[in-house]
């Protein structure tokens, strides 16, 4: 498991309480966008639902990869 030195943690302007669920999103965006987990385990990773991952991509701007096949699929239900 990743150790944060205590020094860092206490040198961090969040509240103690939060500290470990933004190391998670924060881990979680920089791993996804670096293409090294899908959004799927990138969600798990930050532990929060898909649709306030999927915002904050959005928010940092961090472009989500859409293949040819993903975009046939949502065509393909769209149309029914």
């Amino acid at each position: 498991m990743l150790e944060i030195p205590e020094e860092a943690v206490n040198a961090m302007r969040l509240p103690r309480g939060e500290v470990e669920q933004e190391l998670r999103k924060e881990l979680a965006l920089a791993l996804y966008a670096r293409g090294a987990l899908s959004i799927g385990k990138s969600t798990e990773v930050a532990g929060v639902p898909r649709r306030e991952f999927e915002a904050m991509l959005a928010q940092r701007r961090i472009e989500r990869p859409y293949s040819s096949a993903e975009l046939g699929r949502d065509l393909d239900f769209a149309n029914g």
